[in-house]
């Protein structure tokens, strides 16, 4: 269907899809992502139902976030996204647990496009940490509807994994994005795309932060992607990063209120122009496992 869709004319909306990886591939989430060119497999935020669902196995806390993202000033591209996640099992209050017991479910409902064309997607996600290792799977149900030309429905599955390799320093993730090649048409066999990522986070220090990643579409150049986070003040992180096939330069600030984090991005494309994304994410407080007394 977007290939038909592509030859009514519509071929710069499937280019610009195909440069982010944004569309129904597996996009871009969270303004921190964003900021850092989208290299975010090694990422823990509620975020990570979209980025790295095993990134979810690190959360303590119910945490909701909404997304929102528009790519090159043009309506017809933009993006958006809400997000929550739920720690399964409860936490005794004064622990400093790395991982809730039973692991962490998360859900996100997306919608990219216009009128003429769109998008929509329901994902469902599950994150589990034991040790230094985190692993999760999500299950997507996604949604082309063209004007004039109807919609299509398919489900997509995927998988994802991080590991600390030297414990609060060096980070490893990968992610394997529509593992089953979920098919969206028999037109020329038109399917949803299959894409693994892998990266590399460390942290010198505890107000920095390095991340790269190298993301593979099946049918498409590999893309490198690399971003630098700096902690500022304890309310403010400023990002940088950049991404190969994209041919895009970004950047990014964070400010951190309590539980509140608000998170803006800039990217720019030398020929395509201006993208921007804003994301704000509310840490909840989980309910605490009652401890036990000598009283009767």
């Amino acid at each position: 269907m977007i290939k038909l869709y592509t030859a009514l004319g519509f071929s710069f909306l499937v280019l610009s899809t195909a440069a982010h990886a944004q569309g129904n591939g597996p996009g871009v989430r969270g303004g921190r992502a964003a900021g850092l060119g989208n290299a975010s497999v090694t990422l823990s935020d509620v975020w990570s139902i979209g980025n790295n669902v095993a990134g979810l196995g690190q959360l303590t806390r119910p945490e909701v976030g909404v997304y929102a993202n528009n790519q090159y000033l043009i309506r017809e591209l933009n993006n958006a996204s809400l997000a929550a996640a739920l720690p399964l099992g409860r936490i005794a209050d004064g622990t400093s647990a790395k991982a809730a017991p039973h692991g962490v479910v998360g859900v996100e409902l997306q919608r990219f496009g216009g009128k003429l064309y769109s998008e929509q997607r329901v994902g469902l996600g599950y994150g589990y940490r034991l040790g230094l290792v985190s692993i999760g799977a999500r299950a997507d149900v996604l949604q082309v509807s063209i004007e004039g030309l109807g919609s299509r429905r398919t489900a997509a599955l995927s998988l994802g994994g991080q590991a600390e390799v030297i414990p609060q320093k060096l980070t490893f993730g990968a992610y394997l994005y529509n593992l089953n090649q979920a098919k969206l048409a028999d037109y020329q066999n038109e399917r949803v795309p299959t894409v693994l990522k892998a990266g590399l986070s460390y942290r010198p220090t505890s107000k920095v932060l390095l991340v790269v990643e190298t993301e593979k579409d099946v049918e498409l150049d590999a893309d490198f992607k690399a971003g630098l986070e700096y902690q500022v003040l304890e309310a403010l992180t400023l990002r940088a990063g950049v991404a190969t096939l994209s041919e895009q330069v970004t950047g990014g600030a964070g400010l951190h209120f309590g539980r509140l984090h608000l998170n803006y991005a800039a990217g720019w494309h030398n020929a395509l122009g201006l993208s921007q994304h804003l994301s704000v994410n509310l840490r909840l407080e989980a309910k605490a496992q009652p401890q036990p007394t000598d009283q009767p």
